[in-house]
């Protein structure tokens, strides 16, 4: 993994780390209290005499997760061994615990924390810190972390070269990257990348090559800019159109790394988080009105109630995406014969008035409500509230200029640019791209809160609808 997403995930952690030993000693307060009660009039208050130390926080806050770091805590792999995992946390957390009871010994704080509280703090934050780290490992392990925490990597550059990295990450047991290809640039050519780039929907590309094949270097990190690929190199710069040039670390070797889509950030971290949340909460308030859909589709159409088709996400992987059904089961066969009425430019198929909408399709469509059961995509991490539109897989592979494919190099989202500006304005489907690729180059954290603003006010109203 590059240094600048090991030290993103690092200060999560750390952050994490710093509440948990927060809430220890609260805690730890709370049941020395619990269990000392004042036996004749059964009076017990979990705040009594801690706000005479409250400011302790002050020192534990950030000093735990520094002193975690100092042992190494943060340096080990993500699928670390038990052992190790509790040995680091052990010599940590004694260490918080002894600088604890020095500043409580030099302040003479000993008459308002009794000492049972501090040893008491040292285990609940082993327990703490231990317990959250082994349920993120066995989360990182299912199919849903595997997704959010690998990194899906191509190795390019000589058969050498690439056995020389594979080597490397065995060594440092980099778990979290997934080696998916190969491309060896004595036998290979950048057309096999592209392809690879298609058939495995790698999120990153690592070069390691000779000065030698500096042409070809250059040529495949073009490749990668129009795929919207974030592309490494092991080597000098080159000239890149679009794409922003940064500095970073890969296991020790310096690196250039060009990127045309938003790169990690606390930004980033913030959206996922919003992700998360609001579609957590929406799922839970619209239970009864989706029932209340699903029962009007299955008893005025013949059909199942949701619409499944594979769309495209992040860098082209596939995911199956989820609508309240809108049209006929026969709508996918009756899409030949309408192609003649297609009245957008390019791979994309709408036209106005569609026959194959239900009666109650196109209420469905006019205020959004077909495209609700995407919150569960959202959920899962295949899409997010704001992004480009997820296409269907087969509109995609008739792309007819490759940079259209950087609109993928972002997770899809519910609503985007296009539909907040007019969509029954947009004719054409190099327009579409445009305002996507306009989104992707422009992203803020705000940018999304802006759109879901203007979201809000399109979805009520039904304007641009079709």
């Amino acid at each position: 993994m590059l240094q600048r997403d090991r030290q993103l995930r690092t200060q999560v952690y750390q952050l994490k780390d710093a509440a948990l030993f927060a809430l220890a000693l609260w805690l730890a307060h709370y049941l020395r209290n619990l269990v000392t009660p004042d036996f004749f009039g059964w009076k017990f208050d979990p705040i009594q005499g801690f706000d005479q130390f409250v400011w302790l926080y002050l020192i534990i806050i950030p000093g735990a997760p520094l002193i975690l770091e100092s042992q190494g805590f943060y340096q080990r792999p993500v699928f670390s061994s038990l052992r190790e995992t509790a040995w680091l946390l052990f010599k940590g957390c004694a260490l918080v615990t002894m600088g604890v009871i020095l500043v409580i010994f030099f302040f003479r704080l000993s008459e308002n924390l009794a000492r049972g509280v501090i040893v008491l703090f040292g285990f609940i934050s082993f327990a703490f810190v231990f317990l959250t780290e082994e349920l993120l490992k066995a989360a990182y392990r299912s199919r849903f972390g595997e997704n959010q925490i690998k990194k899906r990597i191509i190795l390019v550059g000589t058969a050498e070269d690439t056995n020389r990295m594979r080597e490397d990450f065995r060594v440092r047991k980099q778990h979290d990257l997934d080696v998916l290809a190969e491309v060896d640039l004595n036998q290979s050519s950048i057309a096999d990348l592209v392809r690879l780039l298609h058939e495995t929907s790698a999120n990153s590309v690592i070069i390691n090559a000779k000065h030698t094949f500096f042409g070809q270097v250059e040529r495949a990190i073009q490749a990668c800019e129009i795929e919207g690929v974030e592309a490494c190199l092991v080597a000098d710069f080159f000239k890149t159109h679009i794409s922003q040039a940064s500095f970073d670390d890969f296991h020790g070797r310096p690196v250039l790394v060009f990127r045309s889509a938003p790169e990690a950030s606390w930004q980033g971290v913030f959206k996922q988080a919003l992700d998360m949340f609001v579609s957590f909460v929406m799922i839970l308030l619209l239970l009864l009105p989706f029932a209340a859909v699903a029962l009007a589709i299955k008893l005025t159409s013949p059909g199942p109630v949701l619409f499944r088709q594979k769309r495209c996400g992040l860098n082209g992987r596939p995911f199956t995406m989820l609508k309240f059904r809108s049209m006929g089961t026969d709508a996918e066969q009756r899409k030949v014969e309408l192609e003649a009425l297609n009245e957008m430019g390019g791979p994309v198929f709408k036209i106005t008035n569609d026959p194959r909408i239900t009666p109650i399709g196109r209420w469905l469509r006019k205020y959004s409500i077909d495209e609700m059961p995407q919150f569960f995509n959202v959920f899962r991490g295949e899409m997010s509230l704001v992004g480009p539109r997820p296409l269907p897989v087969d509109e995609v592979q008739r792309f007819d200029d490759p940079a259209h494919r950087r609109r993928l190099s972002v997770k899809p989202g519910l609503t985007c640019l296009w539909q907040v500006s007019g969509r029954n304005n947009v004719k054409d489907f190099k327009d579409w791209v445009r305002l996507d690729l306009e989104y992707i180059d422009n992203w803020s954290f705000w940018l999304d809160v802006k759109i879901l603003w203007r979201t809000i006010p399109v979805v009520l109203t039904g304007a641009g609808a079709k």
